[in-house]
């Protein structure tokens, strides 16, 4: 059985699509939840679903990403994951902190890479006139939004769009991709 740690930043919603589908016959199960921001509302739900938690404010740290990093690192290590997924976790972290977890750290992205790394992804497909958008999920590497792709899902563009309601519909995409990658991924 692979162990799973999940970053996240914020509420949470694609941990909890991956926390609900490691039941039954998956090949992992959670074994923490971590966030940048102890008042993540994920937090507090991971904790409700029987997951363990951890909060490294990266506020503290005041722009230290190496010391803010190795603060993170240890809940994380303590929980002996085998995989670590970001879900929605909003820090870049460093080359010395990916390499680590080399091979094993999964990331879902709201664009269809190697279209529209970074942020604002849902906005740059409606003005790019973009007739479908979705979601990556993919390898984690040292350079942004660049590892092996695992998996995408497409919707279209409607000519209404905004970047909500755009952003809406891929993210009801990433919460069925996501699992079904980690699944995939727990299996080899």
């Amino acid at each position: 059985m692979k162990r799973v740690a999940i970053l996240i930043s914020g509420g949470g919603s694609n941990m909890v699509a991956l926390v609900k589908s490691m039941t039954g016959d998956h090949p992992a199960r959670p074994v923490l939840v971590a966030s940048n921001d102890p008042a993540a509302g994920g937090l507090r739900t991971a904790a409700d679903m029987g997951v363990a938690t951890a909060a490294v404010d990266h506020r503290l740290f005041k722009g230290d990403r190496a010391a803010f990093e190795a603060a993170l690192l240890e809940p994380i290590l303590q929980s002996r994951p085998d995989i670590l997924c970001l879900a929605g976790f909003m820090r870049v972290l460093t080359p010395s902190f990916v390499e680590r977890f080399e091979g094993r750290m999964l990331n879902i992205h709201p664009s269809l890479l190697p279209k529209y790394p970074g942020l604002h992804t849902h906005q740059r497909a409606i003005d790019a006139g973009d007739a479908e958008a979705g979601c990556t999920v993919h390898e984690v590497t040292a350079i942004l939004d660049n590892g092996p792709i695992l998996g995408q899902a497409t919707v279209p563009v409607l000519p209404t769009d905004t970047a909500e309601t755009l952003s809406a519909r891929v993210l009801a995409e990433e919460h069925k991709l996501y699992p079904a990658c980690l699944r995939a991924f727990a299996s080899r």
